[in-house]
């Protein structure tokens, strides 16, 4: 195991996961410097996680059943038909999965954390300055330390990722996903129209979305979690190019405005009132950016979750991705005598999965947004076709790309 000091640059579930792995692995300090000061529990998105993924989880320590989580199994594609109120289903695929809330999972990969770790809030990294033996990070009040291992685990704007290659940025991937949650009791009527263990997509032309039941915030109650993906304007998009630039979680109006028509033309009855039922305060938007680095590790500089591979949220994957990335960061710091041999394990191990990952998610986002089929016309084993040619066999989620 190697000694020395960690510093952990983002405190997000990747960076939970990664000073979970620097503490459990010997290090003799681990400081995670993470730049909010408001409550990340609070952010009530939600994620799912393929069974055989949560069972390697678990065994590395990451996860384990008391986390609050919610079981799903079948995944109908569906499209407006006449007045059918819920639509005609086309064909239903196996849909293996847990779905948590991030906010929740956030918080119980807090709570795990050992007390010895220093985990500091409001504390911005603006610098980190490579060293032959360590780096240098420096702070947003001028004050600079020195650690033997800097974990990149600050996301797709990531500091340390410019430090280890300041050539390399995402990309905007030419569409939007408007994201939203509801408390479950609030969906509209008839309930078998969605099935508790449902993962329903309803598909339009130009886009589909998913839409899953998720832990309700703190582990209480459920919500429904809808992901609604298409391209915007073409003039909306045009802001979406750099993605540097902070953008407004609500959207414009505009972006509303398109989103809404959309649901109005082609949307089921039923569905339509999940996305007018959906508080406004509880949605937002979020770009399509994609990126992948050329290492996740150089020097004494490792790259973790976001910070490291950016693949669209088709593929389900950021924070399990994070959480593999940690367990294999973890692998690779009990197995070697050095840093220097650690961090080249955890490169060789992890740089092909997030490569592979981003590729897939340019693919799923090829077949189910910007060249979508005519979805009307297909049937059970068209979809069965559609889906293993668009790379779905590797996982809702790419989550079939194991280590």
């Amino acid at each position: 195991m190697c000694k020395g000091r960690v510093a952990v640059v983002g405190g997000s579930i990747a960076g939970c996961a990664a000073a979970l792995a620097a503490a459990r692995t010997g290090a003799d300090e681990v400081v995670v410097f993470e730049r909010a000061a408001g409550r990340l529990q609070d952010r009530g998105v939600g994620l799912a996680l393929h069974n055989d993924r949560y069972a390697e989880l678990e065994a590395a320590g990451y996860l384990d059943a008391g986390m609050p989580w919610v079981q799903l199994a079948r995944r109908p594609w569906v499209v407006r038909e006449g007045t059918a109120r819920a639509g005609r289903e086309i064909g239903a695929l196996p849909f293996p999965f847990r779905s948590y809330n991030w906010g929740s999972l956030w918080q119980e990969l807090r709570n795990r954390i050992p007390g010895v770790v220093d985990y500091r809030t409001g504390a911005a990294i603006t610098r980190v300055s490579p060293e032959p033996d360590g780096a240098l990070v420096q702070l947003a009040d001028g004050s600079e330390e020195r650690f033997d291992l800097v974990v990149g685990a600050d996301g797709y704007r990531s500091t340390v990722r410019a430090a280890m290659y300041p050539d390399t940025a995402a990309r905007y991937g030419g569409f939007l996903a408007w994201r939203g949650t509801l408390p479950a009791d609030r969906l509209p009527a008839p309930r078998e129209a969605f099935p508790e263990q449902d993962a329903t997509t309803v598909a339009f032309p130009g886009g589909h979305m998913i839409v899953y039941r998720i832990p309700g915030p703190g582990g209480r109650g459920t919500d429904v979690n809808w992901v609604f993906y298409t391209s915007p304007p073409a003039a909306e998009g045009l802001r979406f190019g750099d993605p540097a630039t902070t953008h407004p979680r609500s959207g414009s109006a505009e972006l509303t405005r398109h989103q809404h028509e959309l649901v109005a033309a082609h949307f089921p009855p039923y569905w339509q009132e999940v996305i007018h039922l959906t508080p406004a305060e509880s949605t937002f938007v979020q770009p399509m950016y994609d990126m992948a680095v050329p290492h996740f590790a150089r020097g004494r500089l490792a790259l973790l979750g976001d910070a490291a591979s950016i693949a669209r949220p088709n593929t389900g994957s950021g924070a399990i991705k994070a959480l593999q990335d940690a367990a294999g960061l973890e692998r690779a710091l009990r197995s070697a005598d050095s840093w220097e041999e650690a961090l080249q394990a955890y490169d060789a191990d992890r740089t092909p999965v997030g490569r592979a990952t981003v590729e897939l998610g340019r693919s799923l986002g090829r077949a189910q947004v910007q060249q979508t089929p005519e979805w009307a016309a297909m049937d059970q084993r068209a979809i069965e076709q559609w889906w293993q040619e668009a790379g779905g066999g590797n996982g809702f989620g790419g989550q079939a790309l194991r280590r």
